[in-house]
């Protein structure tokens, strides 16, 4: 475990039966809405997950087990309330991919931050549409997606760039009123090259490529090559916004 309290680090010699339990996609997602939320009872997130309080009882016990939660206070003596231990998990890509039960986890924890994108965008949504999110967060809210020509030297420098920026940022904003939660996710994915098929609508229509939705300074849809791309945006429950990666690059978010 981390020296940062905040932290949990998984390895993959030492972990082997946690990183197996976090593998069940329900218990990543209690484990997020424990991080994201707060404390909780075992029926509470029952409903919030359509599961029975049963299933989440003994997924909440499994995560326990494991040191990813632990009893919290207790509102009233009639059912235990869990907490969250750490507000994100992390680990080493270069680490996980030297084990089998290391890739199977990475592989299920990157798929389960995309769906909990989806989730995140239908929720904005949703919350916008009904005034629960003020204008103001209209120009800056978005997704960004372009293809940069990085090294992974160049890659690896971009995400602790945007990591120390997000860190100072966050501690500005701690006691400021007017900030709200905001879920941020950034992907580094190195594609091969390869022959574009035919039917690929990116090798007849360049401009595809590189779209992004608004934002600051007047961001809106671009033609975008590989070559003249400009880098943006790249994030923190159980793991709160990236994935992992070259030295120990935090995952965040396995929130719901």
């Amino acid at each position: 475990m981390d020296s940062d309290e905040h932290k949990r680090v998984l390895d993959p010699e030492r972990d082997t039966a946690a990183l197996k339990a976090l593998t069940h996609p329900l218990r990543i997602q209690l484990l997020g809405l424990l991080r994201q939320d707060g404390p909780a009872t075992a029926s509470e997130l029952a409903a919030r997950t359509g599961e029975s309080s049963a299933s989440t009882s003994y997924h909440l016990r499994v995560l326990a087990k494991y040191a990813f939660i632990a009893e919290a206070e207790h509102r009233d003596g009639r059912e235990r309330r869990w907490r969250a231990l750490h507000t994100l998990t992390s680990w080493s890509n270069e680490s996980m991919e030297s084990t089998e039960a290391g890739r199977a986890f990475v592989g299920l924890a990157r798929r389960r931050q995309i769906e909990h994108l989806e989730r995140s965008l239908a929720r904005y949504e949703a919350d916008l549409a009904a005034g629960r999110i003020g204008q103001e967060w209209v120009e800056p809210s978005g997704i960004t997606d372009l293809m940069p020509r990085l090294t992974a030297a160049s890659l690896t420098e971009l995400f602790d760039t945007v990591a120390g920026k997000l860190e100072e940022l966050t501690a500005r904003d701690a006691d400021d009123p007017r900030a709200e939660h905001v879920v941020f996710v950034a992907a580094g994915l190195p594609l091969a090259a390869h022959e574009p098929a035919a039917h690929d609508p990116e090798a007849r229509d360049p401009e595809a490529r590189g779209v992004k939705d608004g934002g600051p300074d007047g961001r809106g849809s671009e033609n975008v090559t590989p070559e003249n791309v400009t880098p943006e945006n790249v994030t923190p429950d159980d793991v709160t916004p990236d994935d992992g990666g070259p030295e120990d690059r935090d995952a965040e978010d396995l929130n719901p």
